[in-house]
Order: C-alpha cells, then structure tokens, then sequence
C-alpha cells in the first residue's frame, strides 16, 4: 500500500493490524521520548489523548497520571499540577469523558453541557432543591476562595456504606454547581479533595471571554477531536469519547465527510462502519512498550479494545475477591502494536515494593514479552520510588516473569 507524502492514509481499506499502528500512533505512542520530559514533552502528549480521566482509586498510581508515564516514560507529575494549578491554565477538570482533565480552551465548547445539567439540577441532584444552600454556597466561595466540601459542609453526620461515604447535602450541590459550570475545580488537596472556585478566578480571561460556539459547533469540535486522538473510529468510539448521544455525533460526522476531513473505511473484522481521519498516520511499525492504566483512552471503552487488539478486558475492582479472574487493579502490557499480557499491580508505598499479584500472558505472545515485562516493571518501579518487586505466584506469566526480575 502506497503513502502519501506526511504518513497520510487515503485508503478505503484498512487491515486490522494497520487499524492498530493507525490508532497507536494517534494516542502518540510514536512519538520521540524525551530523556527529561518536558512541559513541551506535556503539551504534545495530552495533545493527543485530548482528556486524562480521573479516578481516586490509588493502589498503584492515579489514574491521570499512568496515560502520560505509558507514552512519556518516567516524568514528573508536577508538569500535570503546573497545566491545571497554576496560572496561565491549560488544563481544568470537568466532565469531559467522565471526570477528566481536558484543554481549557473547552470550557466555551462545554456551555451546552453545563446549560444541560443546570436544566437537569445535576447528576446527583433530587427533586429536592434548596436555593438558599445553592445562594449561601456560592457566596461562602466567593468570599474564602478555593474551598473542599468540608471547609463548607453543613455538617450533617455521614455513613459509610456501601463504596465510600454517603454525599452530604453541601457536597451534592457543591458538584451540581461545577457540572453546571458555576463553579470551576481549582486543584485538589493532597488528600484528593476537590477544591471549588468561582471560573473567573480559575479559567485564563480569553477563555471566559471566548464566545459560545452553537451546539451543532461545539458537536462539530468534539467529534473531530474524537477523531483525531482515535485516528480511526466507529461511531460509537467517537460517541463515546466526550461522551456524546449519537443523535449528536451522526450529523458531525457527516460534516467532516463532507468536508474531507473525515474518510469513511472498512477495517478487518468490525461489522460497523469506521472512518479516518484526514491525518492520521500509519507507520510501518509501532515500538510502543507500556503498561496501560484501565483508563487509558487505548483501552476504556472494552468494545474497541476488542476490536482492536482481541483482548476482552473488564475491570474487577468492585467484582468480589474470590470471583476475580486477573486481580483488582489489572493493567494490559502494550509490546509493539499488540497487547501481550496483563499484570495485577499494587504499590506498597510504606514497604517500598510494587507487588505483581498476578501476571498473565495473552494468546500467541512474542519471544520478547517475559524480557520486556521485566524491564517495565523495573522502569515503573523506580519512577514510583519503590526499591523492589515482588511476584506473587498467580498466572501462567508469573514465574517467567519473577526469572527475569532476578536476573
């Protein structure tokens, strides 16, 4: 198959093997890796992933932090705090996927959504309003600043039950007020609380003074953005992506036909219907090695990452301990452009070991895979500041594995 000048793909037909390196490559894992990465290194990266999702369980890493070290390598996690702490901004969290961090130059984009939520009172919200909580919330915000929900709790007892902590009625609203966009999250706390500010006081002045684009504009912008970090998608991938009604994202889609942004192909194996985008990029090969957090955007939605890489994945997080097949806290090891293992990850901070509690192969895994598992783990250990590694004698993959650590 012949190229284009630029890697540029105009082709009607896409093997299955060429879909991945096209998808890879798109998620930026071609990209040259920096010894030292840099906020530059930063940029280019959540550049392609388009949003980082975020999720407070933290038995290995957060999971905002593990899609930039899969495609940067050891980095310092304070360049992801820099973007959405301190000023200029890039970076603001908002129900972009579902928690994400995403560009701020999305905020005028996200206006119909937050128009949405404030129709629907929240995501959490009852039939039960209280405008004066709602009024004396955003007053108390604006005169202390960034502030967690204790600081402004109303004090009402809380149970634990089932996962975590029962929401009190100042954190229910508290989180109507930032999905409607009159609040903004100006960081977290050490402890992962979300801190509320007022938008004028987080978000830079040319974004709040961006116009608001029509909802068929802000539809167009999410589409192609879905697009462009997929590189090649099904409708319900772009959908799925910012986490669109399809009903939104068909006319999009037609749209960048249209306009030859968007190429309409077939891939091997899929039943649906994919397109291309204008500008992605099919390299000959893909010399990816990484460990891939369950929120990685190459693996979230589990349909594509069947279709893609045959690997049905499901997160057993809330499975219960004797029904789980792989372990808790499953990661897929990324070799070239096929997914050949997964391995269950802890870190035990306090006795500075990352224990694999379980390590499996996927079918038909390349000779490499026991070598370069090992020198992942070694690479993930040390950027974690963990001194060793311990195997746990669960999987096919275990042993070799623990083998290859030793030596």
């Amino acid at each position: 198959m012949s190229l284009l000048p630029g890697n540029v793909l105009p082709v009607q037909a896409l093997s299955l093997a060429q879909a991945r390196r096209v998808a890879l490559a798109a998620q930026g894992f071609r990209d040259p890796t920096h010894a030292v990465p840099t906020m530059r290194t930063f940029q280019r990266t959540v550049g392609r992933t388009g949003v980082l999702q975020v999720d407070s369980v933290n038995v290995l890493q957060r999971a905002h932090f593990m899609p930039l070290y899969s495609r940067m390598g050891p980095y310092d996690v304070t360049l992801l705090q820099r973007a959405s702490e301190r000023k200029p901004r890039t970076m603001i969290e908002y129900w972009a996927h579902v928690q994400a961090f995403m560009p701020v130059e999305l905020w005028p984009v996200m206006q119909h959504r937050m128009e949405r939520y404030r129709g629907q009172r929240g995501k959490w919200m009852t039939a039960d309003d209280n405008p004066a909580l709602e009024s004396s919330l955003m007053a108390e915000v604006a005169d202390r600043g960034a502030s967690t929900a204790r600081d402004l709790d109303d004090g009402l007892p809380r149970v634990k039950d089932n996962w975590g902590w029962n929401w009190s009625s100042t954190r229910t609203m508290l989180d109507y007020l930032y999905m409607s966009g009159q609040l903004a999250i100006a960081g977290r706390t050490s402890q992962f609380e979300v801190l509320y500010d007022l938008p004028e006081r987080v978000l830079p002045t040319v974004v709040l003074q961006a116009p608001t684009p029509t909802r068929e504009e802000a539809n167009l912008e999410l589409v192609r953005r879905a697009a462009r970090s997929h590189g090649v998608a099904t409708l319900k991938s772009l959908a799925d992506y910012y986490r669109m009604a399809a009903a939104d994202v068909k006319p999009a889609v037609h749209t960048l036909v249209e306009c030859g942004e968007l190429v309409p192909v077939r891939v091997e194996g899929w039943s649906r219907p994919a397109w291309l985008h204008r500008d992605a990029a099919l390299p000959r090969r893909i010399g990816a090695r990484a460990l891939l957090s369950p929120f990685d955007p190459v693996v979230w939605e589990r349909d594509r990452a069947e279709a893609l890489f045959d690997f049905f994945y499901r997160i057993e997080i809330y499975t219960p301990p004797d029904k789980r097949v792989h372990g808790y806290y499953v990661l897929p090891f990324l070799l070239g452009d096929r997914i050949v293992g997964r391995v269950d990850l802890k870190a035990d901070r306090k006795a500075g070991v990352l224990q694999v509690k379980s390590a499996f192969f996927e079918p038909h895994p390349p000779p490499d895979t026991i070598p370069e598992l090992a020198d992942e783990l070694r690479d993930l250990a040390s950027w974690l500041g963990l001194d060793d590694i311990h195997v746990a004698h669960k999987g096919d993959l275990s042993a070799p594995v623990a083998a290859a650590l030793a030596r």
